[in-house]
């Protein structure tokens, strides 16, 4: 555990230090991008055809995926793309390793964790750029830092997923086990149980959760749970290594229509939101629509941390893989093995 809590501080520090990275480039009236570093559209001679999995139910969170297919942003870079959401009872990885799915949108560390369970995922675009989970509480709450939450009830939905990956290295870093925080698994119902003081604490994504909550009507504050940030890769697209291999090109295309979507999002975003609603109906009604346009601006923040868009940071990597390989995983992940940049931009 020492050698752990090591890690994690020397991975946080350092993780510090190369976080400022490059604000995400500009747009044009049109939502077109004004960085140098994405691709200008261009209308490829082939077409691939390529389905991409956005796990569970249709969200705004899915928001460019919608844009770039609705605007013909996939189309002109020669790809034939499927959006495809996963079943309630169907596993993240699942149709990605029978070859239902060629590409998921998942965390970098549930693929990691996919990869030490032998399914031979590979991460080649990181999408949220800052790590989207956080600790969440009332803004008269007396917890002030992640310290703070030892002896109290914190929620999350259950021992899985980006939520719990966090609430574990946060219990890493303070050597905590479970009797020294209550840890309520709540299922997807944080939210509530926060406004209704069920728990005094969720640990929840800072672009859906929070306003999720003041929706509500509770007012909240988030809490960073480690200095530094967590030692955590966010949402990224993924797939099978052969079908990296066989579809590097179509993946770089793939990137250029979503750096144009993410922008026309950024720059039109009622209209963003009246696509999206073509996938999620309950966005026609205004207050839903009002609701959906915060967690938009919330979730393109994290798209735009860093650019290029997808681009790799391999310190965090190297990070997660230690953090992971001690404390989480069956089998240990090498970095190396889990994730390529495709950008020609990877952090060091």
């Amino acid at each position: 555990m020492k050698r752990l809590i090591a890690t994690l501080a020397a991975a946080t520090l350092g993780l510090a230090g190369c976080a400022g990275g490059t604000a995400g480039g500009g747009a044009d009236k049109n939502g077109e991008s004004t960085s140098p570093a994405a691709a200008q559209p261009t209308t490829a001679s082939a077409t691939a055809s390529l389905t991409v999995g956005l796990t569970y139910v249709p969200d705004i969170q899915f928001a460019p995926f919608y844009v770039a297919e609705d605007q013909g942003y996939f189309r002109e870079a020669g790809l034939d793309i499927t959006l495809r959401h996963h079943g309630a009872q169907e596993s993240l990885l699942g149709a990605l390793s029978s070859g239902s799915e060629d590409v998921v949108f998942a965390g970098g560390d549930e693929m990691m964790e996919g990869r030490s369970n032998g399914i031979d995922v590979v991460n080649w675009a990181t999408m949220y750029q800052d790590y989207p989970v956080t600790l969440i509480v009332p803004a008269d709450s007396p917890i002030k830092s992640a310290a703070d939450l030892a002896g109290r009830r914190v929620g999350l939905p259950g021992p899985y997923g980006e939520n719990y990956y966090a609430l574990q290295a946060l219990m890493a870093a303070h050597n905590w086990s479970e009797s020294d925080i209550s840890v309520n698994y709540i299922g997807y119902t944080q939210a509530a149980a926060l406004a209704s003081g069920e728990v005094d604490a969720i640990i929840g994504f800072r672009n859906s959760d929070v306003p999720s909550v003041e929706r509500q009507g509770v007012p909240v504050r988030t809490i960073e749970m480690l200095p530094g940030g967590l030692p955590l890769v966010g949402v990224g697209l993924g797939s099978l290594r052969p079908t990296v291999d066989a579809h590097r090109d179509d993946f770089t295309r793939m990137l250029a229509a979503l750096d144009r979507a993410v922008n026309f999002a950024r720059s039109n975003p009622k209209e963003t939101v009246e696509i999206t609603a073509k996938h999620v109906p309950a966005l026609r009604e205004a207050d839903n629509a009002a609701a959906a346009e915060k967690v938009l601006a919330n979730t393109i923040e994290l798209y735009a941390g860093r650019t290029p868009l997808g681009v790799q940071d391999a310190q965090r990597w190297e990070a997660m893989a230690a953090f992971m390989s001690e404390k989480l995983l069956r089998e240990p992940v090498a970095a190396a093995d889990a994730f390529v940049d495709l950008t020609g931009g990877s952090a060091h």
